[in-house]
């Protein structure tokens, strides 16, 4: 039984030239997620300049 890592945006097998990706496609995929907002990590609300207060 081999331990294959997959491709986080796919799910192929990854290769070792475009890791942790399987390709140059799902490289770039990846980069507009990140630069689109599609990532987030939970935190507190935004500063709300309008209220003075958080």
């Amino acid at each position: 039984m081999t331990n294959t890592r997959k491709c986080p945006v796919c799910g192929k097998p990854r290769r070792e030239e475009h890791s942790p990706f399987c390709s140059t496609r799902c490289k770039d995929r990846d980069l507009v997620r990140w630069l689109d907002d599609g990532y987030a990590i939970p935190g507190p609300p935004a500063f709300d300049e309008e209220e003075g207060k958080a």
